[in-house]
């Protein structure tokens, strides 16, 4: 079932407005990570606007949907999603990374409404992923657990102990995005530690596989529900690997490893800003 038009538009307008305020974050600090942030932009605008059951009022309900973001150096993202989702104002986004803001430079869940655990170190996020879909089963809450991974972190091993460990526990309330873009820190990720075939190490450990268009929303949005019903069915937990672009939306940085973990000068932001118009 596609997104209506008037949603696509929606979801499209809020991709571009994620964009530009990371790139600004970005720029006031001289520090962050742009390109692994800009790539998820979809991703994100599809779980906060059509699919997840949250209240940014009361942001620590106990059967609220839940995304887990591993991917823990996205910040940027992170922070802009939650102020458009209206966990807070947002007008001070500009302090992220300087001394004393809540905006650190990766997520600390006793700072900033809306994040759910503190992450980092790659692959921590996963296993608490885990543990709040166990957590939730227990309750016998009707919630979903989303998971949104890098593919530089299914180098580490405790990712695969999480998702070796969800298929175990046949947690059909939990769902995977990894944020296949390619590129992490020192470079394309199949030369620094090659991680194909992904899809089947986790088929492999009794995972649902859907692959998409990371940048196409209806591509996102319909794996989704697909993994609501396939969880509840077959009581499995599923994975959307989604192919990204790496600094999504800006023609000189889409692709480039040097965008990973540089923020773009003053200059380089017009330029930016400019295609996202």
């Amino acid at each position: 079932m596609p997104l209506t038009e008037k949603k696509h538009k929606e979801l499209t307008e809020i991709c571009k407005d994620l964009r530009k305020t990371i790139l600004k974050m970005v720029n006031a600090q001289a520090s962050g990570h742009p390109g692994g942030s800009m790539s998820a932009c979809e991703i994100a605008a599809v779980l906060y606007f059509a699919v997840m059951n949250y209240d940014p009022k009361n942001p620590e309900k106990p059967d609220r949907d839940r995304l887990v973001v591993s991917k823990g150096h996205a910040t940027p993202l992170v922070y802009s999603i939650l102020a458009k989702a209206g966990y807070f104002k947002g007008d001070d986004l500009l302090t992220f990374r300087q001394l004393g803001s809540p905006y650190q430079g990766h997520t600390d869940r006793l700072r900033v409404p809306g994040v759910e655990t503190s992450t980092g170190s790659l692959g921590q996020g996963s296993t608490f992923a885990v543990g709040a879909a166990l957590g939730s089963r227990l309750n016998k809450f009707k919630n979903r657990i989303y998971l949104l991974q890098s593919d530089g972190e299914l180098q580490e091993g405790s990712s695969w102990e999480a998702i070796m460990s969800a298929g175990h526990y046949h947690l059909g309330n939990l769902t995977a995005i990894v944020d296949r873009n390619r590129i992490q820190l020192d470079g394309w990720t199949e030369e620094t530690m090659a991680l194909e075939p992904i899809g089947k190490k986790y088929e492999a450990f009794n995972w649902h596989v859907q692959e998409v268009d990371g940048h196409n929303l209806n591509e996102i949005y319909d794996a989704i529900l697909k993994t609501q019903e396939i969880g509840q069915k077959e009581n499995k937990p599923c994975v959307i690997i989604a192919h990204t672009i790496k600094g999504k939306g800006v023609s000189f940085m889409e692709d480039q490893v040097k965008w990973h973990g540089v923020a773009p000068n003053d200059e380089e932001l017009a330029k930016a800003l400019k295609e996202l118009v």
